[in-house]
């Protein structure tokens, strides 16, 4: 394949709620295949389940992609998610050591706590939505307050400033919605805003994530508790917010998609845990992937990939390979076992899974509870697709009921 023939990454899909052909194609004949990123730069894609759960899970490889000679995933120097700065760039002992230290706050007792109030929360934007009346942007209306609202509430973040944190997590995820100097100015505010929550907390400590992760790092010199905030309140409100509410709007989607599904969730609500499950599995638009830069040469899938290599992961490409899952491009409610890797795998797993399943959960049994009658006031052809972030997502999923 001559550099000129290496194709463009991510592919285009056929409509919102369906997978690139390429992705069936690599699986069956080229596994590790070369692609051209938006930065230009080329990198492997890896798309079968047991070559990306491998990578994903050898500690050996990771999001270190200010390594010299790492591809570049976007045309921006700087400031986005895969770029220098916060957990995604620690090496692997600091991150080992910052999972530790934000696993010991961040459990799973501490997510159930907070599910009253997250049932709370969409409660009341699925009633404001209902009373503004049909048609309704789903997306707008419930999908995105609801993670901003969780995820400020889990850090002690004050509600006045949820807009705020909408805008910097989409600066943050671009590939090439916002330009490097807007992505400076915004990412400076961010961590301007972190630095002074984070003096606040300490001063007066709350019953919150931040002020339990000072109060755990006390003894640490004081340059490392704010790196240490940053890299946790960056890495928790791009995990914690961006990706789950684009999730509501697919989830949604694509559950009204075929009606049959959401009548048979109306019909037996022990469904909805394994239906979100399914759901993350079956997303056809879950965005870029997990790049990994392979600190040293590696055998994936019989062929050695050396040292210096940047691949791409993609979990939603593996989440429908046939070799794992049987009937793949089947959407059942009640698959079991469902083990994909739409969290990733490993010691990069995603910290705020806990959170995610929380949240999708809660949307969808208050939906139902609701909005029984709820339906796409569109063909789910004519959904949009979010560009230009490295997260997929629905531009709007417009609903009536």
């Amino acid at each position: 394949m001559t550099a000129e023939q290496v194709p463009y990454y991510p592919f285009p899909s056929p409509a919102a709620l369906e997978p690139p052909q390429e992705w069936a194609e690599l699986r069956d004949g080229c596994p590790i295949a070369p692609i051209r990123l938006a930065s230009g730069d080329q990198a492997l894609l890896l798309t079968r389940y047991d070559d990306v759960k491998q990578v994903l899970s050898d500690p050996r490889f990771t999001r270190q992609l200010d390594a010299p000679g790492a591809a570049r995933v976007t045309a921006n120097e700087s400031g986005g998610v895969f770029g220098s700065g916060g957990s995604s760039s620690m090496s692997g002992e600091e991150h080992r050591a910052w999972r530790q230290l934000v696993g010991k706050a961040f459990t799973a007792k501490r997510v159930m706590a907070m599910q009253p109030r997250i049932e709370a929360m969409a409660v009341e934007l699925v009633e404001r939505m209902a009373a503004e009346g049909a048609p309704a942007d789903l997306v707008g209306a419930v999908g995105f307050p609801l993670p901003v609202r969780a995820i400020c509430d889990l850090l002690g973040v004050p509600g006045s400033d949820r807009e705020k944190f909408a805008y910097w997590s989409d600066t943050m995820l671009s590939m090439t919605r916002f330009g490097q100097e807007e992505i400076d100015a915004a990412q400076a505010e961010f961590d301007g805003y972190l630095v002074a929550l984070v003096a606040a907390k300490r001063a007066e400590p709350g019953d919150d994530l931040i002020s339990e992760l000072l109060a755990m790092v006390a003894g640490l010199d004081g340059r490392l508790t704010e790196q240490l905030m940053l890299g946790t309140a960056k890495g928790l409100l791009v995990a914690g917010h961006e990706t789950t509410a684009n999730m509501i709007g697919k989830m949604v989607a694509m559950l009204l998609a075929d009606r049959t599904r959401w009548e048979a969730l109306l019909a037996d609500r022990t469904l909805v845990r394994p239906a979100v499950e399914e759901a993350l599995r079956f997303d056809a638009n879950p965005g870029f992937g997990m790049p990994r830069y392979l600190s040293e040469e590696v055998e994936v899938a019989g062929e050695r990939l050396p040292g210096g290599t940047t691949v791409i992961c993609s979990m939603a490409s593996a989440n429908r390979d046939e070799r794992q899952f049987e009937g793949a491009g089947e959407l059942r409610l009640d698959r079991s076992p469902n083990p994909h890797v739409a969290f990733g795998a490993g010691p990069h797993s995603c910290i705020g899974q806990a959170l995610a399943r929380t949240e999708l959960q809660t949307v969808l049994k208050v939906l139902l509870d609701r909005l029984p009658a709820l339906e796409l006031a569109v063909p789910a052809g004519e959904l949009w697709r979010r560009e230009g972030l490295i997260v997929g997502g629905l531009e709007r999923v417009p609903v009536r009921w």
